[in-house]
């Protein structure tokens, strides 16, 4: 020990020389790099806005690992024009899961009131495989395969296996190594990241569709971070993701039984029926009718399974009664060119809902414009499936609640055949999480109170009353705005006529939710 002394002693010098590290220093020194990122903004484009600007940041893969690979991820924002009454940020997501959302604060930019619009910076972002960010891809899917299921049939039930099979196996080939982290979790960390990055304390936040999703994981995942949130057309979180497939065979009856009633006292002008269930008998006569005889249309062909497709066809009563009204004509009279009175036909795709949730999403200023199931016939080539494969990523991903047993999904089909009519045997058909990678993490229990507004159209064909319903009682401490007789997908900005936009306009500026939940009825949409 005597000789150790001098050394001992001239190590005690050497450290009492050294600069101690500031508190601010300390918490930056153990802060991770990928929270510590400033963005380079620049120019979006020579054809975009001056103040449209983009940047790119870099998050880890695995957030357990983040020390291992990145992936890129695009940003966008325009600045507040009022400095003295800048709140922070507003963050936009426009739902998906697979949307993209780069470019939207140019239309909420132009669609936003002044009182609110210069509170907030507008940030947009691409999510992880998303578009600009990474994007991700199963290698070219077909058009077959970027639908969401078909009808239960006994007879059809392998190829549809190996359908749902084969889209897992070529995910699993392709991007089996991002998938697993292609999920709302990891979405909400990225989100916390661009708050860094921005260096703000907290962030504001809109949503649309699954979006709203989104926000509710971030709210229980950082609710110190959570500012003013609007969850625009409700995920239920307890739905997460089977339950939010077979919403649309619940909720479909009661917007069928609805369309009944109002085509019966309009019978003098459609020629449905003067009862509801005579109108009720008209249709299922079509169905039918084109189950032996397919309709023809545009030299298509559209069977009885094709006619049951689309179960947000009801909720508009209007757009319900003028198809089966087209389709009446060209069973009893047969094909004829479109023109005048004709409506758009959707032609779903392998029997997919066309304004399923990977297929029609509000853009910015609420209107709903197609996203993924665009695609003409034949093969995607990569990127261009990343919207689907981002969507079995994040519905496959993000709970292990999908049953493993394909007899399971048969079984469920027809008893939901049987009690959902329209819609119950697609919705419970197999998808491909049957055979998707285990999650790596379980769905985020919603468990801390979350002081944000739920927007909600008491039609909406996509997230239906009940699940906007399941969102607000998921979230203690949120209210919700209600359009009573709303029909679209999206409410706020989506209709200038909105009696909800009020509401939300009052929050985003002041920060002051409704004392309770506010209930008003929107004009019909109509005459």
């Amino acid at each position: 020990m005597k000789r150790l002394a001098p050394l001992l002693a001239t190590a005690g010098l050497v450290a009492a020389s050294l600069p101690l590290l500031t508190a601010p220093q300390a918490a930056a020194a153990q802060t991770p790099g990928y929270m510590r990122q400033k963005p380079a903004w620049h120019r979006c484009s020579p054809d975009r806005p001056v103040d449209y600007e983009c940047a790119t940041l870099k998050v880890p893969l695995d957030y357990q690992h983040p020390e291992g690979r990145t992936l890129d991820l695009a940003i966008s924002r325009m600045k507040s024009e009022n400095p003295a009454k800048r709140r922070g940020v507003l963050l936009f997501n426009p739902g998906g899961p697979g949307a993209k959302g780069l470019m939207r604060p140019m239309g909420l930019n132009a669609k936003m009131p002044k009182d609110v619009r210069e509170r907030y910076d507008l940030i947009g972002f691409d999510p992880r495989g998303v578009g600009e960010s990474s994007p991700i891809t199963c290698g070219g899917l077909s058009q077959a395969e970027q639908g969401i299921g078909g009808a239960y049939r006994p007879e059809t039930f392998p190829s549809d296996v190996a359908w749902a099979r084969g889209i897992a196996d070529k995910c699993r080939e392709k991007s089996g190594d991002v998938i697993p982290y292609i999920t709302t979790r990891n979405t909400a960390r990225d989100l916390d990241v661009i708050r860094a990055a921005l260096g703000e304390r907290k962030i504001s936040y809109l949503s649309y569709s699954y979006g709203t999703y989104l926000g509710a994981v971030y709210s229980q995942m950082f609710p110190q971070r959570t500012d003013r949130f609007v969850l625009d057309s409700g995920v239920d979180p307890q739905r997460v993701w089977r339950g939010m497939v077979q919403v649309w065979a619940t909720e479909a009856e009661p917007a069928f039984q609805r369309w009944t009633r109002w085509a019966a006292e309009r019978s003098d002008r459609y020629g449905l029926g003067t009862t509801p269930e005579a109108v009720s008998a008209t249709f299922w006569g079509l169905v039918a009718r084109a189950d032996r005889d397919p309709i023809v249309h545009n030299g298509q062909k559209y069977t009885g399974d094709d006619l049951r497709a689309d179960p947000s066809l009801f909720a508009s009563p209007y757009g319900a009664s003028a198809a089966v009204k087209f389709l009446k004509s060209l069973a009893e009279n047969g094909p004829r060119p479109t023109g005048g009175d004709a409506p758009q036909l959707k032609r779903p795709l392998a029997g997919a809902p066309a304004s399923g949730p990977n297929a029609s999403e509000p853009n910015a200023s609420g209107a709903n414009t197609p996203e993924s199931n665009s695609a003409a016939a034949g093969t995607v080539e990569a990127p261009g499936d990343y919207a689907t494969a981002v969507y079995w990523s994040v519905v496959c991903g993000d709970t292990d609640a999908w049953p493993r047993d394909p007899d399971q999904y048969a079984r469920d089909a027809v008893r939901d055949k049987a009690k959902y009519p329209l819609y119950g045997d697609f919705a419970s058909n197999i998808k491909p999480c049957a055979f998707w990678q285990r999650p790596l993490e379980p769905a985020t229990p919603m468990k801390t109170r979350a002081d944000v507004l739920t927007v909600q159209n008491e039609w909406d064909p996509t997230t239906p009353l009940a699940s906007g319903q399941g969102l607000h009682k998921a979230l203690k401490g949120s209210r919700m705005a209600l359009a009573l007789g709303g029909e679209s997908h999206g409410v706020y900005l989506s209709n200038p006529a909105s009696c909800t936009d009020a509401t939300v306009n009052e929050y985003l500026a002041t920060g002051r939710l409704p004392a309770e939940g506010v209930a008003c009825q929107d004009p019909p949409p109509f005459p």
